[in-house]
C-alpha cells in the first residue's frame, strides 16, 4: 500500500508524498517516473516472449526522449550502450539473447532490477526482489544492490531478513501494521523483540 501511493497506483486518503522536497501527491505515475521514480512489483512483470536485451532496451527506450521513434536503432545507438551496462550491472550477460521466459526464477529477478535502473533513477522501490529464490541466487542479488551507484538511493520491503540487514543503511520494521522498530542493521539484528518476533529465538 505504501509503495502504491508513492508512486501514484493509490491516492493517499491523507497527508502527502513528497520527492526530494517536492509535493508529488496529486502527480500521476508517469510524471513521477519523468523525476526519477522507479519500482519493481512482487510478482514479474516482464515480456517473456522477448530476450533480455530487448526487454532492458524497451526500458530504456521507454523513459527517453526518442521513446516514440520508429528508426530502427543502430548498433552505436546511445539506448544500446546504456542497455548493456544494465545487463552488466545485473550479471545477465551471458543470458542476453535468451528469451525471458527461459530464465530462471532468480535470472527474472535480476532483470528486473535492470528494468528498474533503465534511464538515471534518482530513487528506487524494491518490492520483495528475494521471494522465491534459492540461497545461491539471493547472494547474488545481495551483490549487485551492494554494487548499486550510491547517488541512488532505493527503500527495499522484504521478509528475508538475510538479504535486508546487508543491503541497507537504516531499517524500519512493522507488525500489525503500525511500526514495531526502527534502526541500524545491526540494532535491528541485535534487538531481543525483533530476534523473537522476526529472527526466531535461536538467531545468532
Amino acid at each position: 500500500t505504501l509503495f502504491n501511493c508513492v508512486t501514484g497506483d493509490f491516492l493517499p486518503t491523507s497527508g502527502t508524498i513528497r520527492f526530494f522536497g517536492e509535493d508529488i501527491t496529486a502527480f500521476p505515475p508517469h510524471e513521477r517516473i519523468r523525476r526519477g521514480l522507479r519500482r519493481t512489483y512482487q510478482i514479474s512483470a516482464l515480456f517473456l516472449g522477448l530476450s533480455v536485451r530487448d526487454n532492458v532496451y524497451l526500458a530504456c527506450r521507454g523513459v527517453s526522449r526518442a521513446r516514440f521513434s520508429m528508426l530502427r536503432p543502430r548498433a552505436n545507438d546511445a539506448l544500446m550502450q546504456a542497455t548493456e551496462r544494465l545487463i552488466e550491472a545485473v550479471h545477465l550477460t551471458s543470458v542476453r539473447e535468451q528469451l525471458v521466459s527461459e530464465l530462471a526464477h532468480g535470472q527474472q529477478r535480476q532483470l528486473e532490477i535492470a528494468l528498474a535502473l533503465a534511464g538515471a533513477p534518482r530513487f528506487i522501490l524494491f518490492d520483495e526482489p528475494a521471494a522465491g529464490l534459492s540461497p545461491t541466487e539471493r547472494r547474488e542479488l545481495v551483490e549487485i544492490l551492494s554494487a548499486l551507484p550510491a547517488h541512488i538511493g532505493y527503500i527495499i520491503i522484504e521478509h528475508d531478513m538475510d538479504v535486508a540487514l546487508r543491503v541497507v543503511e537504516s531499517v524500519t520494521m512493522m507488525h500489525n501494521g503500525r511500526i514495531f522498530k526502527e534502526g541500524a542493521p545491526h540494532e535491528i539484528e541485535s534487538d531481543p523483540e525483533v530476534q523473537e518476533l522476526y529472527l526466531g529465538g535461536g538467531h545468532e
